[in-house]
């Protein structure tokens, strides 16, 4: 696993564009060298800001989108275009206005899918895709993705693994969890080992609320009690923050990347 490193941006509007330049870059690189891409999308408020500015930048267009597989680190497990799922906000901040696809848009199942309302059986579903695409040179039951992003939560979980659950033990590739202490309590996520299949793992946090976490999560905690510090990446891990996030980082790793 890789150390991670750490950007720090002014605000979360910069925050949000840098990361969706950086996405593009990183998208464009490896789809010139292997044709195709695949991405692992995040939600909430920075997550989505990301999307957004992608799809308003002239440079969304130098990205093959027919050739690029999209997945998901976690979804709430609700119906489908329930505004509360982060399938619902990243196609209205950018899937509706470029041209993915569809086959290649690999959302998590929804509370009435056809796979029923059981989230168990909804998460051995997308373990199940997760696994078709595998490649033999992935090694594991997940595609390496090219780019995982997660939120950090301010009590440190990522994607829906949230402190001392029993989701963070599991070694299958996605679990669904139950019981989660933010509403609503049934999700599906991906796992830390799915996680860590990632080549670079792209963690974003902005506001002061985050601040605790982030420190939490570049200190050296166990991933049980602090899910962030459980997230890395083979290649890079990559903290993208804004300056209240960053305003505890340890001594040593701020690197302000903009005025």
């Amino acid at each position: 696993m890789s150390a991670p490193s750490v950007l720090v941006h002014r605000d979360q509007e910069l925050l949000a564009k840098a990361a969706a330049a950086r996405l593009v870059t990183r998208i464009v690189d490896v789809q010139a060298a292997r044709g195709s891409a695949s991405i692992v999308l995040t939600g909430g408020g920075v997550g989505t800001a990301v999307l957004a500015e992608l799809a308003a930048t002239g440079a969304r267009d130098a990205v093959d989108w027919r050739n690029l597989d999209i997945w998901w680190g976690d979804e709430r497990f609700l119906p489908a275009g329930d505004p509360e799922r982060n399938e619902t906000g990243a196609r209205e901040a950018l899937l509706d206005h470029v041209g993915v696809d569809p086959a290649r848009v690999h959302a998590m199942p929804a509370l009435d899918g056809p796979g029923g309302d059981d989230p168990e059986a909804a998460a051995a579903r997308y373990a199940a895709e997760l696994r078709a695409a595998a490649r033999p040179e992935d090694h594991g039951p997940v595609p390496s993705f090219d780019v995982l992003m997660l939120g950090v939560g301010p009590d440190a979980h990522v994607a829906s693994l949230f402190p001392e659950m029993p989701a963070l033990h599991d070694e299958r590739p996605v679990v669904a969890v139950r019981g989660a202490p933010k509403p609503p309590p049934t999700r599906l996520s991906l796992t830390l080992p799915s996680i860590r299949a990632a080549r670079e793992v792209w963690l974003l946090a902005a506001g002061s609320a985050k601040a605790r976490a982030v420190r939490l999560g570049l200190s050296g905690a166990g991933p049980v009690q602090v899910p962030v510090a459980g997230a890395q990446g083979r290649q890079r891990t990559l903290y993208l923050l804004d300056r209240a996030a960053a305003a505890e980082l340890p001594p040593g790793l701020e690197r302000i990347a903009s005025p």
